[in-house]
């Protein structure tokens, strides 16, 4: 597969490389010199989508937003602390 530079120093990836590295607008191309060639090495931009949702498969907890989620989240975080520090001591 042969492209023309073109005025600018630019080079089309053919679409059958992008397709194959799931490259698409957006992404970073990182070029690199090495000896006689340029190896170019695709970085994929930070995502937008919402992650909301994508761990309810593995939790049967439903938290409405307010008091409610803050409580929670403190017990979570009560709970952590005593798996990775064992018990509170009494500061009697």
């Amino acid at each position: 597969m042969a492209n023309v530079v073109g005025t600018k120093g630019q080079v089309v990836i053919n679409k059958e490389i992008r397709n194959k590295l799931g490259v698409g607008p957006g992404w970073l191309a990182l070029q690199r010199l090495v000896d006689d060639h340029v190896e170019v090495y695709f970085v994929p931009p930070e995502h937008t989508r919402s992650l909301k949702g994508c761990l309810a498969k593995y939790s049967n907890v439903h938290v409405a937003p307010g008091p409610e989620w803050h409580r929670a989240r403190e017990l979570a975080w009560e709970e952590a602390a005593r798996e990775k520090f064992g018990p509170p001591k009494d500061q009697g």
